[in-house]
């Protein structure tokens, strides 16, 4: 509550200082200063409802402003991708030559993902050339805009969807700006389509009693997800274990646990920035694509995807691994095995620059490419057994699938291979069971948010629905004052230190 004390003792300097670039303090939703912020752009969008280009052009400045708050003078790279890709956009509609059209559609992908490399690959494919020549190598001093993979993907859907005839192009820039640049989901999704968005700043789309009590639901539980679960366990226990040279102190059993705190804060952390986003979202009248689905109910590594990270799991499908598909659709089965392998390699490489996003994609690929080799066969058997009806084999398919994925965590989250293998290596050698309970005794905090989030994320989902009507049927008074209840008791949660988003790094 730090911000919110500055502000009020109006303080000129401290003032000021909340509305210039600190990269220790981006302008992150949890925080007492966009609350004051969100509750003035509120008002203001509501003396504005008629008017939607001034409505326009007053999200789009915010939206800057947000994004100067997170990346700083990097700012400038998001309107310099906004204007070359509405140019793009423009010419790619206007010619009535497919091979003209051809050249637009690869100027544009060169041109994004040769901002997206330099930005994100130049160290790692330097440091790749410099140890196959058994050479030194010096990292070039190079930042990384905040939320430069989210953006690009989504200009680089608008272009697709104009080269493919599913979506005329934009003629007012500021719509496609403020598609682009739209605060609540720049920095981390969900990746909205330009069919989906744009057609919602031109019209006001009226807020219900059901559209507050989701969004107020959504803002709730995001905030607990991400500062209440995802925070603590992620600096009390997953940081300690996970860090580089730190597997080796624990047992097998701590490490085996820290996997599962790590796969419960990731999914806190990334789906309550979502959930956030599209509550903040729907009390501007915008309403954001769904980025989650209970992903640990997932039966088998493809269904999981259909779960989790919705907007980018469809992109790739959508624009990259379709259009694989067909092009290699001769060599049957072994295609698709092929375009998912080409498809997750490059959804590794989208989330990094290293080693282990590398790795970490293979891992998918080779659970998904498996099970379409075996899938006829599969059937058949699951069949014959009875398998296919059998609810208690479902549950076996969602705890198989889990640890596989939870596994796969441990290279996302670990800096080097040589950290996910002293993980490995301490969870298969020296696994000590006997740890198990001393480790609920000396850390029952940390087991009581497993168990909870855990409880949280399997209970039906019916349950959500049934909280979202009774949030719209309490006056907004009483909203209000549990929303700032809510806010003030994860306020005590908080740590001294910002805890980023973990997919802002993306």
């Amino acid at each position: 509550m730090e911000q919110l004390r500055y502000f009020f003792n109006l303080d000129g300097q401290k003032i000021i200082d909340l509305f210039q670039f600190n990269r220790r303090d981006p302008l992150l939703f949890g925080s007492s200063f966009f609350l004051i912020l969100f509750i003035g752009i509120l008002f203001i969008l509501f003396l504005m409802k008629g008017q939607p280009k001034l409505r326009l052009w007053f999200l789009g400045i915010f939206s800057l402003f947000f994004y100067y708050k997170a990346s700083g003078l990097l700012l400038i790279v998001l309107p310099v991708s906004a204007l070359v890709n509405y140019a793009l956009g423009k010419g790619l509609a206007a010619t009535k030559s497919e091979l003209v059209k051809k050249l637009y559609l690869a100027l544009a992908v060169v041109l994004n993902i040769g901002a997206l490399g330099y930005f994100k690959y130049t160290n790692f494919f330097m440091q790749i050339a410099a140890e196959i020549q058994h050479r030194e190598f010096q990292a070039l001093d190079i930042i990384v805009p905040l939320g430069i993979s989210f953006y690009t993907f989504k200009a680089l859907s608008y272009i697709f969807d104009i080269y493919y005839e599913f979506l005329e192009e934009q003629h007012n820039f500021g719509d496609f700006f403020l598609y682009l640049s739209y605060f609540p989901n720049i920095l981390a999704g969900p990746i909205d389509r330009a069919s989906k968005f744009i057609p919602q700043i031109k019209e006001w789309n009226p807020l219900t009693k059901d559209d507050i009590g989701r969004a107020l639901t959504l803002i709730v539980l995001g905030l607990i997800k991400k500062f209440v679960i995802a925070d603590y366990i992620g600096l009390n226990f997953v940081d300690r274990v996970f860090d580089e040279g730190s597997p080796l102190r624990f047992t097998g059993v701590e490490n085996l646990l820290a996997m599962y705190a790590y796969t419960l804060q990731i999914f806190c952390d990334f789906s309550g920035y979502t959930d956030m986003a599209i509550g903040i979202s729907l009390l501007m009248g915008f309403r954001l694509m769904e980025n989650f689905n209970y992903p640990y109910k997932a039966r088998s590594v493809a269904d999981f995807w259909r779960r989790w990270h919705i907007s980018l799991s469809s992109w790739l499908s959508d624009y990259l691994f379709k259009p694989l598909q067909m092009s290699i659709r001769s060599l049957k089965v072994f295609g698709n095995a092929i375009a998912i392998f080409v498809t997750f390699l490059l959804c590794g490489l989208w989330h990094g620059a290293s080693w282990n996003f590398v790795i970490w994609g293979a891992m998918h690929a080779i659970f998904m490419s498996f099970a379409i080799l075996i899938k006829g066969p599969k059937d058949k058997l699951y069949k014959s057994l009875g398998l296919d009806k059998s609810k208690i084999w479902a549950v076996v398919q969602v705890v198989f699938t889990f640890h596989l994925i939870a596994a796969s965590w441990v290279f996302f989250r670990t800096a080097s291979l040589t950290t996910a293998k002293e993980v490995f290596g301490q969870i298969l050698l020296f696994f000590n069971a006997g740890v198990f309970p001393q480790f609920i005794k000396a850390y029952p905090q940390i087991f009581a948010m497993l168990i909870v989030g855990y409880l949280f994320h399997f209970l039906p989902q019916s349950l959500y629905g049934r909280a979202e009507k009774v949030m719209s049927k309490i006056p907004l008074l009483g909203q209000a004052l549990l929303l700032a209840v809510v806010i003030w008791a994860v306020s005590q949660f908080r740590f001294a230190d910002i805890v980023p988003f973990i997919y802002f790094q993306f």
